[in-house]
């Protein structure tokens, strides 16, 4: 096999590794995959995978460490998958693909909220009237990277991705 297509396979296997909390986003699309380190040793080829956790102590990164793992050695060429998580640089929001900011909306999760730099308040879309009329309800939601807000609206809570991950 070349390199080229193990290469494509690798980045084709971890697209298809969604986030154990919020299955309609890849790691790819949530932005934690920082890169993808392959070598190749006499008995086949290695695999590095390194990931930025969305959070410090994200309760999901041991899955997500095991389902790359599992995806990995699905492929033959490899002789050794390891995963590493950096957090130089942090993972922000920012890195969330167009494609999983649809899959967040798809789950009921608002996109992470624009800040006024002026007041510090928070502007987000509600993920099911597309209303602006919102509130934040809670700043600690189901999970440390995200918030649970209300829609004035429609009068639905919901859940926003916290807008990076050193936030508190």
């Amino acid at each position: 096999m070349s390199f080229t297509k193990l290469q494509n396979q690798v980045a084709e296997g971890l697209q298809q590794i969604m986030d154990p909390e919020i299955n309609t986003v890849s790691i790819v699309d949530l932005g934690m995959v920082e890169k993808i380190e392959i070598g190749q040793r006499e008995d086949g080829y290695t695999v590095n995978v390194i990931l930025l956790p969305t959070f410090l102590g994200c309760p999901a990164l041991g899955i997500i460490k095991g389902n790359i793992i599992k995806s990995l050695f699905a492929l033959p060429e490899i002789a050794s998958a390891t995963v590493q998580y950096a957090y130089h640089p942090p993972w922000t929001s920012d890195r969330i693909t167009p494609q999983g900011l649809q899959g967040l909306k798809a789950f009921g999760i608002s996109a992470p909220p624009s800040i006024n730099e002026e007041d510090g308040s928070w502007e987000a879309e509600c993920p099911y009237c597309s209303s602006m009329y919102v509130t934040v309800d809670n700043l600690f939601g189901p999970t440390a990277c995200r918030s649970i807000l209300y829609c004035k609206n429609c009068k639905n809570p919901f859940e926003v991705m916290k807008p990076i991950s050193n936030l508190m």
